[in-house]
């Protein structure tokens, strides 16, 4: 049984999905106007693991996130470069894959843009005017009513009345309550523009993944996810205009879920602020699945303070486990018939129990990453063990020990990315040379050629390891 936080509810819940056997899940995506920094990241990490559990668990996933292509940032910036807004969107676009990539996540099933939901966005918009929930202004411009919505302010808990108390009227006189948002922006120079029954124009920003989110997944969907600074305004909206437009107030996503801010010495990290660090500068510095291990070490509800030092922790962490798992693949290569496993194995068993434990529990990482750590040091003791010699190898039971970690390690996500892969094994078989001709001088006993290869390889970042079973290596 899966469990999750709902902040409609604001409190966690067995999952309970609209179509047995099938999870449909929207993810509010970036506004591609700049390189996504690391508190972007972050939705995109924690979605990309729980649709993967979803998967282990065997449930089909319908995973939905778009781009936000148009919008008054990306205009801004087309217009102070002297190009086109397609060229800005596309262009983050793609770099946002390209990090992406680096993080292990994999793509969504569909990546709806603005730009080509606009036909559904006015209709949209018609049926909310005819219906009285939505008004035009002269200009053009095209307004909700959020009085007209009267649930509205479930999701995020606030009271129209105090929101009302606190705002400035002045703003915009044309509303009817200051709390009203823009469905259509009537058109101004150098802007993107659409025809409408308003005049040219473009969406406003909440009702594009209402009509994105319907088009590709249906009236009625399991879960809605993002940033908790989407709370309000944004999912706010989004509930009124979708169930207002549906006249059903129990329409639209079952299951709220909203991931908690990065940090820096805990401040809100965010472009506006200017205390960000993009993704691409910080994969200057660290592999893409040390960024990513670091995200998942912590539970995605809770603040997560960036650091420089709270990354290398994590680096350091990752390469035990991943030392491990070269431990792993090294003993599943051997052949062996003894009864030597059959204890790992259960305790193997108990890890994988209390893994799932973990993420059944509102997909709590930090302590299914614990469970792997707890069998990495079960596999690394019987490693030494077998490689010494004290102990014969039991093929048949070590391979459901490294079922278990490998199970693990594909849900978080980890031990995906081959350096050999990318350049066809150049690097370990350049590798192998070098400590051939290591063992060859050792063998002559040639200590000082020995040793220089050894301590010039650690310099540039590569570790020899003398093993009963000959030299091995890996990256510092």
């Amino acid at each position: 049984m899966i469990n999750v936080y709902n902040t409609m509810t604001n409190r966690k819940e067995e999952f309970k999905p609209v179509k047995p056997g099938e999870v449909s899940i929207y993810c509010c995506g970036v506004t591609p106007y700049n390189h996504p920094h690391i508190g972007n990241a972050r939705p995109f990490v924690t979605w990309d693991v729980i649709r993967r559990y979803f998967a282990k668990k065997g449930y089909k996933v319908h995973y939905v996130q778009n781009f936000t292509d148009v919008d008054d940032k990306i205009i801004r910036t087309a217009n102070e470069e002297g190009v086109t807004w397609k060229d800005i969107s596309d262009r983050y676009i793609k770099a946002y894959f390209e990090v992406m990539d680096k993080l292990n996540v994999r793509r969504a099933d569909v990546y709806p843009r603005v730009s080509e939901t606009i036909p559904e966005i006015i209709d949209m918009v018609k049926t909310l005017v005819d219906k009285g929930y939505a008004y035009p202004v002269e200009n053009g411009d095209v307004f909700y009513s959020v009085e007209k919505f009267t649930p509205y302010g479930r999701l995020s808990g606030r009271r129209l009345e105090d929101m009302q108390a606190g705002a400035r009227i002045d703003i915009d006189t044309r509303k009817h309550h200051p709390m009203d948002f823009a469905l259509w922006k009537s058109a101004k120079p150098g802007e993107p523009a659409w025809d409408s029954p308003w005049g040219k124009g473009r969406p406003g920003w909440h009702i594009e993944c209402s009509a994105m989110s319907l088009k590709y997944l249906g009236k009625t969907f399991d879960m809605h996810g993002g940033g908790s600074d989407l709370i309000f305004p944004h999912h706010e909206n989004e509930i009124a205009q979708s169930q207002a437009c549906l006249g059903d107030t129990h329409a639209f996503a079952h299951y709220w879920m909203h991931n908690g801010f990065i940090t820096i010495h805990n401040e809100k990290m965010s472009k506006s602020k200017n205390n960000f660090f993009t993704v691409k500068d910080i994969l200057q510095e660290y592999p893409g699945e040390v960024v990513r291990f670091f995200i998942l070490q912590t539970h995605y509800r809770s603040p997560l303070d960036f650091s420089d030092e709270r990354l290398k922790e994590a680096q350091t962490s990752l390469q035990r486990l991943a030392t491990t798992h070269t431990y792993a693949e090294e003993l599943a290569k051997k052949a062996g018939t003894a009864d030597t496993a059959k204890e790992i194995a259960v305790k193997a068993a108990e890890c994988r129990k209390k893994f799932d434990e973990a993420m059944d529990d509102d997909f709590n990482t930090a302590l299914a990453i614990s469970e792997m750590f707890s069998l990495s040091k079960e596999i690394n003791k019987y490693y030494a063990d077998v490689t010494t010699g004290g102990t014969a190898f039991d093929a048949a039971d070590f391979a459901d020990v490294k079922a278990a970690y490998d199970y693990m390690a594909s849900v978080i996500g980890i031990f995906e990315q081959s350096e050999s892969a990318a350049d066809d094994g150049l690097t370990d078989k350049l590798m192998e040379l070098i400590l051939s001709v290591r063992q060859d001088a050792r063998k002559s006993k040639n200590w000082a050629i020995a040793d220089k290869i050894r301590d010039d390889l650690k310099a540039l970042g590569i570790v020899i390891e003398d093993t009963p079973n000959g030299a091995r290596w890996k990256k510092a």
